[in-house]
């Protein structure tokens, strides 16, 4: 075991257990080693796609905790759901386009111009406010609560949909599941999303210099994966009467609007990333691959 430093301390912040460093000794510090042995133009920055309860957002706080105590690192994290329009904006979205986009998470109900602009601010040394969004209000947090950063040497970007390419006309022809065949029968939100994917979304992920995948084992681990995160942001909002919290159900639901690009990320997103963890369905990492070698 590489010797780490306070990971004691950074394994109870996450409620991670002892056996998280077996993972960390076997692939996330040789990934990120290589990663950093690598010549780029500063400030840095990493990718991690992952789906929805994956465990992309502990792997980028764990990073940041290691290249800022054990490289001297400044680090800047930041989650594609921080971009989320504000409930606000996407309920008028809902209201215009389509129903289903009152629901946050497929493209199209980000904030690509924030998320572009803090991009370019970071990349530039400037002092940035880095958004956050609340999810058990499922709205954004107000701007005096944002965190600020001077500048930095790495950015880190994780989410649910980085790095995946548009669908072809031909996959959207028909519905991946109940949600879409009951709300979207006719494919107006799947084509809207798809073309929202196309835009913004491609320039978005242009700005990376690494993408790491965390490849789950198949799309029917998700609900699973995303009812543990719901019980873990309950746990940690216990009593505060602002906060929802989905049911069993609600999530079912939920991560409905996910499965089309969820499948479609696990079919194309493997060949096209740089580095792929792959996970069994306790989210454990098996295997480590680069691309142009079997890792």
């Amino acid at each position: 075991m590489s010797d780490l430093t306070g990971i004691d301390e950074f394994l109870r912040s996450e409620s991670l257990p002892a056996s998280y460093c077996q993972q960390v000794d076997q692939y996330f510090l040789p990934f990120i080693q290589r990663w950093l042995a690598v010549e780029s133009s500063a400030p840095k920055v990493l990718g991690i796609h992952g789906a929805q309860g994956s465990g992309k957002s502990t792997l980028a706080a764990f990073y940041q905790w290691y290249l800022r105590r054990h490289c001297g690192k400044r680090v800047a994290c930041l989650s594609l759901d921080d971009f989320y329009l504000p409930r606000g904006e996407r309920l008028r979205l809902g209201s215009h386009q389509h129903p289903l986009l009152a629901t946050r998470g497929v493209p199209g109900t980000h904030d690509l111009p924030l998320a572009l602009g803090t991009l370019e601010d970071l990349r530039a040394g400037r002092p940035t406010a880095l958004p956050r969004f609340d999810k058990a209000r499922d709205d954004r947090c107000e701007v005096v609560d944002w965190p600020r950063v001077g500048a930095v040497d790495v950015i880190i970007l994780e989410g649910w949909c980085l790095g995946v390419p548009p669908q072809a006309e031909s996959e959207l022809a028909d519905p991946i599941n109940a949600l879409e065949a009951e709300e979207d029968s006719d494919g107006r939100w799947r084509r809207w999303v798809n073309d929202q994917l196309a835009g913004s979304y491609q320039q978005l992920f242009a700005e990376l210099d690494c993408l790491l995948m965390l490849k789950a084992p198949s799309f029917d681990c998700v609900a699973s994966w995303r009812e543990e995160q719901e019980q873990k942001m309950a746990a940690r909002r216990a009593g505060d009467d602002s906060a929802h919290f989905m049911s069993s159900a609600e999530i079912l639901r939920f991560v409905s609007h996910y499965e089309r690009l969820t499948r479609h990320a696990l079919s194309v997103l493997p060949a096209r990333a740089d580095a792929v963890m792959t996970m069994d369905e306790h989210r454990s990492i098996v295997s480590l691959s680069y691309k142009g070698s079997p890792g």
